[in-house]
Formats: C-alpha cells, sequence, structure tokens
C-alpha cells in the first residue's frame, strides 16, 4: 500500500536550502542527502493549523500562549515520562541559538568547553565565535559503533574548562546513548564541576529496539547543572518555522541563559511557529510520528541490504536515531572530501564526515528522510560512483 511518505515533492522555487544551496541539485539535477531536513509535508494537522491562522490575515508580534506551554508539557510527559513545569520553558527561535545563548550565559572568553567529535558542526561555531576555547574528547569506534572516551574526557578537563555540549542522540553517528553511558557521563560531571548542555533535537527519532532517555530525567538531582535544548522542528519538518525550548529546572541556569536569550533580542516568538508546535505535540501529530518512524526505518533497510549488495568495502553503522545514517567509506577512499566529489559527478550530495571534527574522517552523512523512490535512485547512483573509483 502507497505511503503518504511516498509522495516526491517539488521543492524548487521555495528557496529550499537544502536542494537550492550553491545551485548544485537546482542546475545540475543532484540528490540532495545532506542537510538534515526531510523532504516530506508536515502532518496535515500542522499544515491545517497553519492554514487557519494565516487566514486570519494579521500576523502582528506574538505572545506564548499557555497552551504552547502546556503542548510542550504534555509532550514531554507522554513521550519521555518528564513531569516538567511552565516557569522550566524557555522560548528560543532554535537549537543553535541556545547553544550560542548557553555559551555566553555560563562561561566567559577563553574558558574551554568539551565537545565530542565526531559530532554536528555548529557546536564548533558555538564554542569558537563567542571566543572560548574548543577542546576535543573524539569518540571511539568498536564494532562499527561510537562510544564515548570517558578516560580521555576525564584527563581533558582543567581549572578552566567549564562546560560540556552534549548531542543526544548523536548527530551524524546515530548512536542513542544507554543510561549507563549517560550516568558516567555525568558522573565526571559532577566530579570536575561541568555544565552540561544537552541537544535533544532528535529525541523523538528513535529506532524501535532503543529508547531515548532524556539526560534530566535520569538524573533529576544534577538539575543544577543540567540545560536540555529541545524542539518539534525535526521530528516534525518545521525547522524554517524557528521554534525551539530549552527546558532548565534550576532556577538560577535559568535566570542567566534568558539574560543571555534577551540580551541577544529574544522575546517574541514566529505567530506560525506556535501553532504548529501546539498541533504537532497533538494526539494527530503523535499518530503521524508513528507513521513516520516506520518508514524511516523502512528505508534505512533498504539501505542496509543495498549496501551489502552493492557497496563492498563499505559499512553501514547501526542506526538507533536520527534520520542521519554514518557511512564508514575509509576502505573505498581515504579522503572524504574527494569521495564527496566524485558522488556529486554522479548525481548524489552527501555530507563529508570531516566537517564533523575529528573522527570524522573518512566517512559520509546520508539523509535517509525522503521518499524510498528517490533514496532508491540515489543508492543506484552511489553504486556507480563507487563502482568508478580505482581499486
Amino acid at each position: 500500500m502507497p505511503s503518504e511518505f511516498d509522495t516526491v515533492i517539488d521543492r524548487s522555487g521555495t528557496h529550499a536550502f537544502k536542494w537550492e544551496f550553491r545551485r548544485h541539485c537546482r542546475d545540475r539535477g543532484i540528490i540532495p542527502l545532506w542537510v538534515a531536513d526531510m523532504d516530506f509535508e508536515a502532518p496535515e494537522v500542522v499544515r491545517r493549523a497553519v492554514r487557519e491562522r494565516a487566514a486570519h490575515g494579521i500576523y502582528g508580534y506574538t505572545l506564548l500562549p499557555d497552551s504552547y506551554f502546556q503542548s510542550v508539557i504534555s509532550w514531554m510527559a507522554r513521550r519521555f515520562d518528564w513531569e516538567i513545569r511552565k516557569k522550566w520553558i524557555v522560548f528560543t527561535p532554535g537549537v543553535v541559538p541556545a547553544l550560542n545563548f548557553a555559551v555566553q550565559a555560563f562561561t566567559e572568553p577563553g574558558d574551554r568547553i568539551i565537545v565530542q567529535p565526531p559530532v554536528y558542526y555548529p557546536f564548533f561555531q558555538a564554542v569558537e565565535n563567542n571566543r572560548r576555547e574548543l577542546v576535543h574528547n573524539p569518540l571511539l569506534t568498536e564494532n562499527s559503533r561510537c562510544v564515548m572516551d570517558l578516560e580521555r574526557l576525564r584527563n581533558s578537563i582543567d581549572a578552566r574548562t567549564r562546560l560540556l555540549i552534549l548531542c543526544s542522540p548523536h548527530n551524524p553517528t546515530g548512536r542513542v546513548w544507554t543510561p549507563e553511558e549517560l550516568k558516567d557521563l555525568a558522573e565526571i560531571c559532577v566530579e570536575r564541576d561541568l555544565i552540561i548542555v544537552t541537544d535533544e533535537i532528535h529525541a523523538d527519532l528513535v529506532s524501535p529496539e532503543h529508547s531515548h532517555t532524556p539526560l534530566a530525567v535520569l538524573l533529576p538531582e544534577l538539575a543544577d547543572r543540567i540545560v536540555t535544548c529541545t524542539s518539534p522542528n525535526k521530528t516534525f519538518n518545521i525547522a524554517g518555522l524557528q521554534t525551539a525550548n530549552v527546558i532548565i529546572s534550576d532556577k538560577g541556569l535559568r535566570q542567566r541563559f534568558q539574560h543571555a536569550a534577551h540580551s541577544a533580542g529574544i522575546e517574541l516568538a514566529n505567530v506560525f511557529g506556535v501553532v504548529a508546535l501546539e498541533a504537532a505535540y497533538s494526539t494527530g501529530g503523535e499518530a503521524w510520528l508513528t507513521r513516520l518512524l516506520d518508514y524511516l526505518w523502512g528505508n534505512f533497510a533498504l539501505l542496509q541490504d543495498f549496501g551489502a549488495h552493492h557497496f563492498p568495502g563499505l559499512r553501514v553503522f547501526p542506526l538507533e536515531g536520527t534520520y542521519l545514517a554514518w557511512l564508514d567509506c575509509r576502505d573505498l577512499h581515504p579522503d572524504d572530501k574527494k569521495l564527496k566529489d566524485v558522488l556529486l559527478r554522479h548525481g548524489v550530495w552527501l555530507d563529508e564526515g570531516s566537517k564533523f571534527g575529528p573522527g570524522g574522517e573518512g566517512f559520509l552523512r546520508l539523509n535517509i528522510a525522503c521518499p524510498r523512490s528517490q533514496l532508491a535512485e540515489a543508492l543506484e547512483r552511489m553504486a556507480a560512483a563507487f563502482s568508478s573509483i580505482p581499486k
């Protein structure tokens, strides 16, 4: 039976960053499987809410109503058994701005901040653009699965280290950290007096075999050092509506974060982002998400099966969370940037692993959140590209 996610939607003329950046795709017929947004329509319940609000005709300055906060509170309770309060929620226009506000709120220029690459590259920018010192604690690879190097982490912390930014679930490696891993990490942060800013934007996008545990749920006793960044943007493909929520139960941390956000002029929300979040976090949005997850893991199964038969020498890491597959291409070609160029010549655009920092060299990141026919065509092109590489 055809799925609602099978429909191929023409995004040309919409200024879609994924499809029109550098005119790669529009002018050359390239299938873009790089940046992390989906090629699916947002849920009908969201589109209907936006249409109804748009019909009003006035789009002035917009406050956050109680219904907005209640939607976030109810979603966290249903999905993660996380009981939060309205006053803990701080609105921001996205998780990336929130990371920058956190760096500004909890550290000073010259302080050291730890990230665990390969990781979402705006983490690096949030540190370095704010004149803080970036400290890498690269992940280890064990049996095609990434794990945290806790021994190295402990040894990386000194008197100037103030903050650790955690990606959970992890982009780009697809890991969903276990409660044991998170507890071990938190133990070190407590021991060395670090604040943890955890980016949990992919929390809803987890495979059936795994379960995401918010760090703040797992360790509520550490409320005075945990800042959780959340958003419906990835889950419901509404990133352009610029809506995110940072959950901070500790009053002192929250006030410091709010001061940084307000100093940047962040106060009011996007009028359509408000109604989109409320609709997305409804039972209708939740039902759509169930169907989406089933489709995404069908796509990942296609990738695994096709890779096993047509990509000798390539290893597909297990995808526990996100819709971003991590491909180990080191036996195909040692230079991921050159490999990306080969793929572009064959009509597929993937992210090179090196842009995610140390440990990403020789990898590619592939976004599976597209119609299955589009993914199948991209895989055929990838097979042709890989076969063209001299042995």
